[in-house]
């Protein structure tokens, strides 16, 4: 019986990691999108976020069978547990992703200075997503908690992005529509960071049984 369960754990690793990459595909493409201005490879992302809803789905289904059908013990129940919550941040990343791309087309007049910011905050946003997935299928706390000062960095060039936009729209009112398009591109890529915090932080639980301050399970 336990032999199974392991096996069914292991899957479970397994489909985490696929919809991780999932995810970073979707962030990536939009992000690349984003630079080249490239409408027609926005088009694609919202298919991604479909994939993403459907391997969350089915992820769901298997923990649900876990829980029902196995009877983990503490450990297990929390790894479970926590892939749970995981599922629903990974999900939202894929549907900011795709809210994104429809932003796209109103981006073709900007310069490639004024995605430079933004486009390395996409990829600290990828690259915490990559950690924080990483972290929960290698059980590796310091690494979730890596992610989590991380979200610092990305808040940072976030201020930092705002900072320059509302710079811009001062000095020249004509071009404020696109600043304020960038700039919620530029917040869509803070709240990508937000979740892949909220990830790191589920990878602390399933580990110590503490989230947050709360009591241990």
């Amino acid at each position: 019986m336990r032999t199974r369960f392991d096996e069914q754990l292991s899957l479970l690793n397994r489909d985490m990691i696929e919809l991780g990459s999932d995810c970073e595909q979707a962030i990536q493409t939009v992000s690349k999108a984003m630079r080249d201005r490239d409408t027609v490879l926005a088009a694609t992302v919202p298919a991604l976020n479909e994939e993403i809803s459907h391997g969350g789905r089915e992820i769901e289904a298997l923990c649900l069978r876990l829980l029902l059908q196995q009877q983990p013990v503490a450990r297990d129940l929390r790894q479970i547990s926590a892939a749970l919550k995981m599922i629903y941040d990974l999900q939202r990343i894929g549907e900011l992703a795709s809210d994104m791309s429809d932003l796209i087309v109103y981006l073709k007049t900007c310069t490639a200075s004024q995605l430079k910011q933004i486009d390395k905050m996409a990829d600290e946003a990828t690259s915490m997503v990559t950690y924080s997935i990483d972290a929960f299928v290698k059980k590796d706390e310091e690494q979730a908690k890596a992610v989590i000062r991380q979200d610092d960095t990305v808040d940072a060039m976030f201020v930092k992005t705002k900072n320059g936009l509302t710079k811009m729209i001062a000095e020249d009112p004509d071009h404020s529509e696109y600043a304020l398009d960038l700039l919620m591109m530029a917040k869509y890529f803070e709240k990508i960071g937000d979740h892949a915090v909220n990830i790191a932080e589920w990878v602390v639980f399933s580990l110590t049984g503490v989230h947050r301050g709360e009591t241990e399970l």
